[in-house]
């Protein structure tokens, strides 16, 4: 199959959704690999290093469309929502798109998508399940993220991590909370212990609580029911509106006596549940450090605003939305990993295939044959009723 890497377009975006490392194994599989010049210079690879490993490489962005049956973007549709706009003639019919789509909120960019008759295959939607763990790309831009929350934190925080003992006294160490052990928090839990600060987390589901002490932090114990908090791809289920105003009236106190607060709770397609308040922040001690992860989702905190430092009540609020691209080398390698074991799992009998037989297949397939496929996805965007609910005798 012939296999194309166009740059990215989206602003600000630095990563590649291939590596030269990973075309070797491509082209030896007999597939032909042609990359945009320069879609990899940002993240630190340069054409001859894809050229050298059998790649060919394209002066224009039309010509990767124009020969690829496959299309590998980091972010397409729905995730590119403006940029991307120019790449839709340039898609064909029957083209496969492998990319961030963002399906499950952008509307208007997957029926784009649906329109131009291809197979579009959204990463985000990569089911949780043990065969599917080196492709779920989402679970290795969530591990950048939270090393990166907690380097954000330290550079911003007025005192060090560690405790020091020093010739001029003690040092105490860093009070950091982390709101949500995912894949995020747990990474950030791990990155704030190795730089020496006194830890806590918090997460809805119960059964996080030993991985968390695993890494050397303190689960915070809250008395609220938590039966039923997660879903059975093991992410967080959204919660009604009084079970999140008693959590944050209980983790309150916890919030107050934190140097940094690393919030990562997000539900996938849902905004993200308001955790911290205004109220929270005014008792919080000058020059804390808030660092939002839901921020593309509106933010866990009442006073984060995406991409933007906030400073309110002597607390700085940071609402980073795009973390990876600012190590974009590794975001990379991870992703490439990630989408390249995706793609050969597709790839039968020269083809790629579409049949609902397969999980991986059925879940993360979004448009085909000009229309929006994926159950999920349609639910979602309300172009298909929800299920109704059993019932009860």
């Amino acid at each position: 199959m012939n296999i194309g890497i166009p740059k990215e377009t989206f602003p600000g975006e630095h990563r590649v959704a291939l590596i030269p490392s990973a075309v070797a194994p491509l082209v030896k599989a007999g597939h032909e690999v042609l990359i945009e010049t320069g879609a990899g210079a940002a993240a630190g690879f340069p054409d001859k290093d894809y050229a050298d490993k059998g790649a060919s490489v394209a002066a224009s962005r039309a010509e990767v469309f124009g020969a690829a049956d496959v299309v590998l973007q980091v972010r397409a549709g729905g995730s590119n929502p403006e940029a991307g706009q120019a790449d839709l003639p340039l898609m064909k019919s029957g083209q496969a798109i492998i990319a961030f789509l963002e399906p499950l909120t952008e509307k208007a960019a997957i029926e784009q998508l649906a329109s131009r008759g291809v197979h579009a295959f959204s990463m985000e939607l990569m089911p949780r399940i043990t065969r599917a763990q080196s492709m779920d790309a989402l679970s290795s831009m969530a591990t950048i993220a939270g090393y990166k929350a907690v380097l954000i934190a330290a550079m911003e925080l007025p005192r060090m991590f560690p405790m020091m003992m020093t010739a001029a006294g003690t040092i105490a160490p860093a009070h950091v909370f982390v709101v949500g052990a995912g894949v995020a928090g747990l990474q950030a839990i791990a990155s704030a212990r190795k730089q020496g600060a006194k830890v806590e987390a918090y997460d809805v589901r119960p059964a996080v609580k030993e991985q968390i002490q695993s890494l050397g932090a303190k689960f915070v114990e809250l008395p609220l029911e938590t039966a039923d908090t997660e879903d059975k791809g093991g992410y967080a289920k959204e919660a009604d509106e009084s079970f999140y105003r008693r959590q944050r009236e209980t983790m309150a106190k916890v919030v107050a006596a934190s140097d940094v607060v690393i919030t990562t709770a997000a539900i996938p397609g849902k905004k993200a549940p308001v955790l911290v308040t205004a109220d929270m922040v005014r008792r919080m001690a000058p020059r804390s450090v808030i660092v939002d992860l839901a921020a593309e989702r509106g933010g866990n905190c009442e006073l984060t605003k995406a991409d933007e430092r906030v400073v309110a009540h002597g607390v700085t609020i940071l609402g980073p939305t795009n973390l990876a691209t600012t190590v974009p080398y590794h975001a990379s390698q991870m992703y490439s990993k990630n989408i390249t074991t995706f793609l050969m799992h597709l790839i039968k009998d020269g083809a790629i295939q579409t049949g609902a037989d397969d999980e991986i297949v059925r879940e993360t397939l979004v448009t085909g044959g000009g229309r929006i496929v994926n159950a999920r996805v349609k639910q979602a965007l309300g172009l298909e009723p929800a299920a109704a609910a059993p019932a009860q005798g």
